[in-house]
């Protein structure tokens, strides 16, 4: 004879393991986001499916503005290999983002030779940020931005890999080591 506590931890096992799996097939991924293009095209993080992705909160008027150049630098030199540099403007940080996209194109355009995708401008912290932001705060909550210029790669499979504060460079050995392993890995 079978007795009652069997029964329910057999029923608690089942329904656990069930459980799990429904959540491991319903993580979502970077993928499932859309942003609005300073152009006026949305930019599809699924078109990148498959590729690493460093995201990058930026600012036309920050002390780490010049921290463009560097992006463009990997893009430049990773693109060919899969990576796909995103930058994301936001005033979130102390209104260092004020313009429009006019603004924003002459900054990173015109003084820092930019050629990666920029978006428009969103928000970045809070309730109101956007729907990227929201996932990547709840994935990562130690590494969530803190000001402008922070980074977050995302791997080839659309989960999140890292997280690097605005004061680490996009030539710091971390970022490029994780890039090359991502790179790398496809």
């Amino acid at each position: 004879m079978v007795d009652r506590r069997t029964v329910l931890g057999a029923i608690a096992l089942a329904l656990t393991s069930r459980l799990a799996r429904g959540t491991e097939m319903s993580r979502i991924s970077a993928y499932a986001f859309t942003f609005p293009g300073l152009n006026g095209d949305d930019i599809l993080l699924s078109s990148y499916a498959g590729r690493p992705i460093l995201v990058v909160n930026t600012a036309s008027l920050c002390g780490y503005t010049p921290q463009y150049a560097g992006l463009e630098t990997l893009w430049t030199r990773y693109r060919d290999k899969g990576l796909m540099v995103l930058g994301v403007p936001s005033n979130d940080f102390g209104n260092q983002e004020p313009g429009g996209a006019a603004d924003i194109l002459k900054t990173a355009h015109d003084s820092y030779h930019v050629t990666f995708p920029l978006t428009a401008k969103v928000t970045v912290k809070g309730a109101g940020a956007h729907p990227f932001y929201r996932w990547a705060a709840q994935e990562r909550p130690l590494e969530a931005p803190r000001w402008n210029f922070h980074k977050y790669l995302v791997g080839r499979d659309g989960q999140l890999r890292g997280g690097y504060a605005s004061a680490m460079e996009p030539n710091d050995p971390r970022i490029i080591s994780a890039i090359e392993q991502e790179v790398l890995a496809g």
